[in-house]
């Protein structure tokens, strides 16, 4: 077997893009999970303050990220919710963020569908965290 015929479509040609959409088949490998961590890593903070106070869904959104980044959470939660934040991070998707609340429908439909799967994982402390941050975001 030659280098050119591997099955998988991410050995050859053009490989893997960070910038890319995120294939959800995809977001439980070990190298997409660490992109996915490098990118919310990156991005979240400043994506999250900056469009905070314009999405219904922001508690959900902060307290996901506590969640995934609590260890006690299971690692194929994480690896779900590290997907969800990534796509909510990643500057192009679906419909584009800056078409105001309507380019937010895609990532809220992405939050629905990742709590739906590993919704259980979220504790009461970290929906208290996102709660916490929120009321002090506003006082300032």
């Amino acid at each position: 077997m030659s280098g050119k015929s591997k099955a998988s479509p991410n050995v050859n040609g053009a490989g893997f893009d960070a910038t890319a959409a995120i294939d959800p088949k995809h977001a439980l490998v070990p190298a997409v999970q660490k992109v996915n961590e490098q990118r919310v890593a990156q991005g979240f903070w400043p994506k999250f303050r900056k469009v905070a106070a314009k999405i219904p869904f922001a508690d959900d959104v902060l307290s996901v990220w506590y969640c995934a980044r609590d260890p006690t959470t299971p690692k194929a939660a994480k690896g779900l919710m590290m997907a969800a934040l990534a796509y909510f991070v990643l500057p192009t998707d679906a419909i584009p963020d800056i078409l105001g609340v309507i380019g937010f429908t895609d990532d809220a439909a992405v939050f629905a569908a990742m709590l739906a799967l590993v919704g259980k994982n979220l504790k009461p402390r970290h929906r208290e965290a996102a709660q916490g941050f929120l009321a002090r975001m506003k006082g300032d």
